[in-house]
Formats: structure tokens, C-alpha cells, sequence
């Protein structure tokens, strides 16, 4: 395997606004307590988009309802099924960084059928590579867009990525773990499932090259919001005679832009511990500040939705406190009341 691509202006931008985000992540003490909310939100946003793109119906607040322990009676069961997959087969990834070991095709192997077993592409053979023919079909026309490599080229291809993805070499590990993404694609080895394992591996790449970003960042979400400039993305490498360039650009460009977010919401967790020290805040005031600095302008029904553990008047007394301390503004009516940060917070 020997994938063809160039550095370009555009890349080189991008790398060096992933490298600035992973060198602040990795510098910055953020509590344990913040860093696990972090990743949390960052786990159910990915979950939430990347099983998005495939065709659930979820929305982002029914996803987090639902792995906080939820019942929803009215939402697909499959969906649910879907997203809780997904979450199993992350853990598995996890697992997979801590101990250290090579990626190898049974590893490949087990992503994809912790994802589809028993959701779309749960009768597509989980966990084993597709004995036939497949096709990419555009759902809008439902022409072919694009033709995979025969069935029985699969295992080789396969083999050959998982030997490129172990190999050391010079391309920067961002980009080799775009390539890997791509590729899988590209074979597209399974029935179904195909995009849900190339994400899951990408991340798997990035982990075990140090790119974790403390796990707080979500590459779907970038995908999901323009679908059709993802699978643009895609099919042309295939009609540049397969060079990755624009792939690639496209791929960091995302990254960078997540990243770039993730590393804002950072240096809001920094600005609200240090609000909470210098006015000795309690830690629900710390919660609702941290939650401004996300939302910036909320009614109190909302609020009062985002903090159902707190009791309303507890979370009223609260908010009274932190306006009266200059921390917060209000606006509107008392029924359509509006609490926001004042600015600029100091």
C-alpha cells in the first residue's frame, strides 16, 4: 500500500492548528471532575453523529437521555440499539490503546461486529468480511456511485492497510489516520457498517499515536453537518485517479475545526475555575456558570431542565446568588425570564 497525496498550504494550516490544540490539552490541569464531563459529552456527541450519518433518527437530546439511563418509549428500538453499539464498540478501542497491542484484522474484525450485531447490517454477517459483490448507491437518485474492489480481494487488501497502519513511517499520525479512514472506505470490506468501523478506526489510530486530545474530541459531528461535502470528500479521490489530497484536506480541515472547539470549551473550564476560586463558589454555582459558558443565554426553564438534580428553588437561590455577586445578567420578563454571562467575565 502506498497512498498518494501532497502536503498542501491548506494541510500544513490545519496540522499546525491540531498540533496547537493537543499541545494546550496536553499542558493545561483541568479538575478530574471536568475532564470526565468533557469526555462524556464528547463520547455521546460522537455516538449521536456518527450513527447520525447512517440513518438514526435520534436526536442529540434522545441520545443523551438515553445513555444517562433513559426510557423512551418513543423512539426506534433499533436507533437505541445502534447508539448503544456503538458505545460498546468504543470500549472495546479503549481497551484495545491501553494494552498496547498492534491493530490486526480480528481487531477490525471485532469493532464491526460490536457495531451491527443485531442493528442495520446486523444480518450482513457481523464481524466477517463480505463473501459478495457490494455497491455504493446514492440515496437521493439511487444510481451507483461507486463499485468496491471484488469479494475476493478483500482479505489482501485488508491485510496489506493493517501491515501500512502498524509500519512506522514519516506521514505525520493525523494524516495516516485519515488515510486509514479512507481506505477502509475504499475496500469498504463488510456488507454493512462500513462508515461506522472507519470512524471507530480512525480513532483507534489517533489514540495509539497519541492523539487522544483527552478523548474530548468528535469527528462525526464535522461530517454530520454537511453530509453531502463528506461523501463529496470521498468519491474524489476516486475521480482524482486516487490521490488522497483532497481528501485529506477536507479530513483535517474537520479535525482542525473540532479541535479548535474542544480547546475553546477548555479555556472556558479554566475561566470558570477561576471564577469559582475567586468567589468561592459552590459547586452547583460552578455548574451553572460552566453551562452559561456553553449555552451563553438560557431561561430558566431550561436551566431548570439541564439541572433536574437540583431542586428549583435551590437552583433560583443559586442563580440570585451569582447575579448579585455581577457574575451573571438577566433579562426579559419574570415569566420569560433570561440569565446570561456578563461581559466580559473577568
Amino acid at each position: 500500500m502506498n497512498p498518494q497525496f501532497q502536503i498542501t498550504n491548506s494541510i500544513t494550516e490545519d496540522l499546525s492548528r491540531i498540533d496547537q490544540a493537543k499541545g494546550f490539552l496536553d499542558a493545561t490541569k483541568l479538575s478530574e471532575e471536568w475532564l470526565g464531563e468533557m469526555e462524556r459529552r464528547a463520547l455521546v456527541r460522537e455516538a449521536h453523529y456518527t450513527t447520525h450519518i447512517e440513518g438514526s433518527q435520534l436526536t442529540l437530546e434522545q441520545a443523551e437521555r438515553l445513555l444517562q439511563g433513559e426510557k423512551l418509549p418513543d423512539v426506534d428500538p433499533e436507533d437505541e440499539r445502534e447508539l448503544r453499539n456503538w458505545i460498546d464498540a468504543f470500549e472495546f478501542v479503549k481497551q484495545y490503546v491501553v494494552g498496547g497491542a498492534p491493530i490486526t484484522e480480528r481487531m477490525v474484525l471485532e469493532i464491526h461486529r460490536r457495531l451491527v450485531t443485531g442493528v442495520r447490517g446486523g444480518s450482513a454477517s457481523p464481524g466477517q468480511y463480505r463473501e459478495k459483490q457490494n455497491y455504493v448507491i446514492n440515496n437521493r437518485t439511487k444510481k451507483v456511485v461507486y463499485t468496491p474492489p471484488p469479494a475476493n480481494e478483500v482479505p489482501g487488501l485488508m491485510a496489506s492497510l493493517v501491515e501500512w497502519m502498524n509500519t512506522p513511517s514519516a506521514i505525520h499520525p493525523v494524516l495516516k489516520s485519515g488515510v486509514a479512514q479512507f481506505q477502509l472506505v475504499h475496500i469498504h470490506p463488510f456488507r454493512d457498517g462500513n462508515g461506522r468501523t472507519s470512524r471507530l478506526l480512525f480513532t483507534l489510530c489517533m489514540y495509539r499515536a497519541g492523539y487522544d486530545f483527552k478523548r474530548m474530541f468528535t469527528i462525526s459531528e464535522f461530517y454530520d453537518r454537511d453530509r453531502q461535502a463528506f461523501y463529496n470528500a470521498i468519491q474524489g479521490v476516486r475521480d482524482s485517479n486516487m490521490d488522497l489530497t483532497g481528501w485529506l484536506e477536507y479530513f483535517a480541515r474537520g479535525l482542525a475545526t473540532q479541535l479548535v472547539e474542544v480547546k475553546e470549551r477548555g479555556q472556558r473550564v479554566i475561566q470558570t475555575d477561576l471564577l469559582a476560586q475567586r468567589h468561592t463558589l459552590s459547586d452547583r454555582q460552578k455548574r451553572v456558570i460552566g453551562f452559561l459558558f456553553e449555552k451563553q443565554t438560557l431561561l430558566f426553564s431550561d436551566l431548570a431542565d439541564a439541572f433536574a438534580d437540583i431542586p428549583r428553588r435551590t437552583l433560583q437561590r443559586d442563580l440570585k446568588t451569582l447575579v448579585d455577586l455581577g457574575l451573571l445578567v438577566t433579562s426579559g420578563a419574570t415569566s420569560s425570564l433570561r440569565y446570561s454571562l456578563k461581559k466580559p467575565m473577568q
